[in-house]
């Protein structure tokens, strides 16, 4: 199928769930972006920091660009004037950063805290405890160029849908109890992050309100 009937394809299956769909466009030609734009479609998502710069500068100012990679400190600063969401703010440190070029950009810039729900020892995030003492402790409160809009996960990439389903329903256990704690004005909890191609459907079944899919849209990375 074309991208144009892919994107129409998720479109449909998520009508009703309460998701929604991110593109994830990481390696993909702008060209490739552009079909997917002008059936309509608005929302893509990057892990790299140039890339994302540079189809930022060559693509409609209207697209909503998602920060779906891990992101250094160090290159906030290139995205911090035109991003939407950051999916994986992994540390206290990073958040930082990101509320202080918010600032320098009259911007309040919208994040997700990433949550280390997998067995793999490679994937980034927050331990689910430590989260929650992080944030009983107010640790985030200064932030006041940050909207912390919910949680992202990403789940062990395996065929036991059992294990992947257990990792989506503690993330939605940890976002539903960080969503009912006494938080200041920068919290707006209401977005979970999970499922990609491989998992999505387990993940819109266990809560999620965003999905991130790349290959069952663009076809294999290229």
């Amino acid at each position: 199928m074309s991208i144009a009937a892919n994107i129409e394809y998720f479109n449909q299956i998520l009508t009703g769930t309460g998701c929604r769909l991110v593109a994830v466009s990481k390696t993909k030609s702008p060209g490739a972006i552009m079909e997917a734009y002008q059936a309509g479609f608005k929302r893509f998502g990057e892990n790299r920091v140039q890339e994302l710069k540079e189809k930022h500068q060559s693509l409609p100012e209207d697209i909503e660009w998602h920060m779906i990679g891990h992101l250094q400190t160090k290159k906030v600063k290139m995205i911090a004037p035109f991003v939407s969401m950051i999916h994986a703010v992994d540390s206290i440190k990073l958040a930082s950063e990101i509320d202080k070029h918010a600032e320098r950009n009259g911007r309040t810039i919208h994040c997700l805290l990433q949550v280390h729900i997998a067995k793999e020892s490679s994937k980034f995030g927050f331990d689910g405890e430590e989260l929650l003492e992080a944030v009983k402790l107010g640790q985030f409160d200064h932030l006041e160029h940050l909207k912390i809009c919910g949680l992202m996960g990403m789940a062990t990439f395996t065929s036991d849908q059992q294990l992947i389903r257990s990792e989506f329903k503690t993330l939605k256990t940890l976002f539903e109890t960080i969503r009912l704690m006494p938080t200041s004005d920068n919290f707006e909890f209401r977005e979970i992050s999970m499922g990609m191609s491989n998992d999505y459907q387990i993940a819109i079944e266990e809560g999620s309100t965003m999905i991130r899919i790349g290959s069952d849209i663009f076809g294999a990375r290229d």
